[in-house]
C-alpha cells in the first residue's frame, strides 16, 4: 500500500481578490428574436412579424381575431398607453388562452385563466411568438398524501389504539 502524504495545513496558496477597479461589470445579454432586436419588432408591422413566427401561430394570427380577442386588444392598447405615462397598468384579467404574444405586450402583466383562477404572468421578452395559455398550466402536480387509517381493505380490522 502507499503511504499518504500527512497534511501539513498549508492548501494551496490564495489568490489575490481583484479590487473593484480591476472587475468588470457584468454585460446583460442584448435580446434578439430571430436577428430582431425588441425595439425592432416593435416598430415592425404585423404582417413582417407574422412572417418570422413560428407556423402554428402565424396560422393562427392569419385566420384572424374573435371578438373575445377583440376585447383583449383593446385592453394591451390601453394598458400599453398608461405604461408609456409612466403609470402602472392593472392586471390585464383574460380567459384567451389561445392569444399569441406580440412585441407590444411586453412589459404587462396579465391575468391568463387556468380554469379555476386567474394567474398572473409578467409577460418578457423571450415569450414572444408563444400562446398565453403555455404559462398557465391547468392541470396541477398530483401530490398524494401518506397513507393512515381506511386506506386500504387491511386496515380497516386494525384495533386504534
Amino acid at each position: 500500500m502507499a503511504r499518504q502524504k500527512k497534511f501539513s495545513g498549508k492548501g494551496k496558496p490564495r489568490r489575490k481578490s481583484k479590487t473593484k477597479k480591476q472587475v468588470a461589470p457584468r454585460r446583460r445579454v442584448e435580446f434578439k428574436y430571430k436577428g430582431y432586436t425588441l425595439e425592432e419588432l416593435q416598430e415592425m408591422p404585423m404582417k413582417k412579424f407574422m412572417e418570422i413566427i413560428p407556423s402554428r401561430q402565424r396560422r393562427s394570427m392569419m385566420r384572424g381575431i374573435s371578438p373575445k380577442q377583440k376585447k383583449l386588444v383593446i385592453k394591451i392598447k390601453k394598458a400599453r398607453r398608461l405604461l408609456n405615462r409612466g403609470k402602472e397598468p392593472r392586471v390585464i384579467r383574460t380567459h384567451c388562452r389561445d392569444f399569441v404574444i406580440t412585441p407590444d405586450m411586453v412589459g404587462l402583466t396579465f391575468g391568463i385563466y387556468n380554469g379555476k383562477e386567474f394567474q398572473e404572468v409578467k409577460i418578457v421578452e423571450e415569450a414572444i411568438g408563444r400562446y398565453l395559455g403555455e404559462f398557465a398550466p391547468t392541470r396541477k402536480i398530483v401530490q398524494h398524501g401518506s397513507p393512515g387509517m381506511g386506506a386500504t381493505r387491511g386496515s380497516m380490522f386494525v384495533p386504534i389504539k
